[in-house]
């Protein structure tokens, strides 16, 4: 092995993923809340790619909470993921989604956050390294709860017994 080359340095700045932080996400005890009154999550940007971190997300929704799951990908219409179809947009589903939980570029979130607000939904989740402020205005001004850069399993799994409580 030649160590005689220098190792190539990760750029510092630019698109890289930003650190999660505390103006992201409302205080522990006002998500637990909100995720313990959801029934249902309409996961935007879901992938029929069992490779995709959005289908294991997605996947593991469905398998570790008790919320219904509907999957939204215009280009997945047509497959499914153990059993759940995919819709084309947040108005074609039969329900309206308490969280919507977005798998989209940064820069795709608006659209997702105006349907969010039209369909009537109470929280627009964006996934980690997804932060968009002009979405989260018009989710926030449209009354819904704003998590931005946060993975919602990793978050459902360190708040599950404050959820839990919530239930009992």
């Amino acid at each position: 092995m030649d160590t005689s080359q220098p190792i190539p340095s990760v750029p510092v700045d630019g698109p890289s993923c930003p650190a999660p932080s505390s103006d992201h996400a409302p205080e522990d005890a006002v998500l637990a809340q909100a995720l313990s009154q959801a029934k249902t999550v309409a996961v935007v940007g879901a992938s029929p790619n069992d490779h995709r971190t959005s289908y294991a997300i997605a996947v593991w929704l469905m398998e570790n909470t008790p919320y219904e799951v509907f999957l939204v990908n215009p280009m997945a219409v047509g497959e499914e993921i153990r059993g759940h179809a995919f819709y084309a947009s947040l108005a074609d589903l039969p329900v309206t989604p308490d969280i919507v939980d977005v798998f989209r570029r940064s820069e795709h979130v608006p659209p997702v956050a105006d349907e969010a607000v039209a369909v009537g939904a109470r929280m627009l989740w964006m996934q980690l390294g997804v932060v968009n402020e002009e979405a989260a205005s018009t989710a926030r001004s449209g009354g819904l709860t704003v998590v931005q850069n946060h993975c919602i399993k990793v978050e459902y799994a360190r708040l599950r017994d404050q959820i839990e409580a919530h239930h009992a």
